[in-house]
């Protein structure tokens, strides 16, 4: 069977049987283009929690199925592969946030909504990397905070709150710590005209905080969430811009703005779980109602609490 002929399944089934289905930026351009809305885990998040649908059909991996799942226990929830992982939060498990825990006890925890449904339900507060500020900034100055599982998203967040009795767990996405400073230094003195897009999440944002501050890059940075560079791309009067995360993101932002240029610092930053699901599996969903994501509704209920708290200070 042809793309064309998947797609045109696709949309049939999908009014067929209610569904919406969700899409990250960092999905592949046949995926994209059948969804009903594409975006970051917050603007998903919320997506999910207002839909009428029977049927969400998520296209991201699975820590954002569980979410959807979380927050809408009446629908059924169905991720195309069950194989779409995450490598940032495989970073850290239910057991060793308790150990941290007991470690901190009078601490807030502040999970990136990156994580497993059993370590969110250990936390008082879900963020995502545009909302992870805010988070941070509600909490009462005198508490200690636990930020997970990413690393470079809790440095980030830790310079711009001032927070001093911010711990950080050494958590890692494999895409975004292989972006490095010397490439981007590389990219921006042979594209000098071109606005410079970063991720909180990538292994060089605390240099690039440190090069802004100290004025050593003079070129217009912006730190962003991945719908962040989605609405700078498209209000920003530049026409080139180099973009610093996930490669996926470049063809809703070519699509978009198709009179602009978009570079990525890295060709090769590419999630491999992100690009297992194709329109051949949503069609395989849709029809035989698979995978179902469910979970325990001790957990869900935990779990719930800190990412309505996160959407509530969104």
């Amino acid at each position: 069977m042809i793309e064309a002929d998947y797609r045109d399944l696709v949309l049939s089934l999908k009014k067929e049987k209610n569904a919406v289905i969700l899409a990250h930026n960092y999905q592949l351009p046949e995926v994209q283009d059948v969804a009903d809305v594409i975006g970051d885990s917050l603007t998903l998040s919320r997506t999910a929690a207002r839909s009428e649908a029977d049927t969400i059909v998520f296209c991201g991996v699975h820590f954002m199925a569980e979410t959807a799942a979380i927050i809408c226990p009446e629908k059924q929830v169905l991720i195309p592969d069950p194989d779409a992982g995450c490598s940032l939060a495989a970073t850290i498990n239910a057991n060793e946030l308790k150990s941290w825990i007991a470690e901190h006890p009078n601490a807030v925890v502040v999970s990136y909504v990156n994580t497993t449904a059993e370590v969110k339900a250990l936390s008082d507060y879900c963020c995502t990397s545009s909302n992870a500020v805010k988070v941070v900034n509600s909490i009462h100055p005198s508490r200690e905070i636990l930020f997970l599982p990413d690393m470079f998203l809790g440095s980030y967040v830790a310079q711009m709150t001032k927070r001093k009795n911010m711990y950080i767990w050494p958590g890692e996405c494999h895409v975004h710590a292989g972006i490095k400073a010397q490439e981007i230094n590389e990219m921006l003195k042979k594209f000098n005209n071109a606005d410079f897009l970063v991720h909180p999440e990538c292994g060089c944002t605390s240099a690039t905080l440190y090069h802004m501050a100290t004025g050593e890059l003079q070129q217009s940075a912006h730190i962003l969430s991945t719908e962040g560079m989605m609405k700078h791309a498209s209000a920003s009067a530049a026409k080139q811009f180099v973009v610093a995360t996930e490669t996926g993101i470049l063809y809703r932002m070519q699509k978009d703005n198709p009179h602009k240029q978009f570079i990525p610092i890295k060709k090769d930053a590419i999630c491999r779980y992100m690009k297992l699901i194709n329109l051949e599996k949503i069609q395989n969903s849709l029809i035989n109602n698979v995978h179902q994501v469910k979970i325990p509704p001790k957990t869900a209920a935990k779990a719930r609490a800190a990412i309505e708290r996160m959407l509530t200070i969104s």
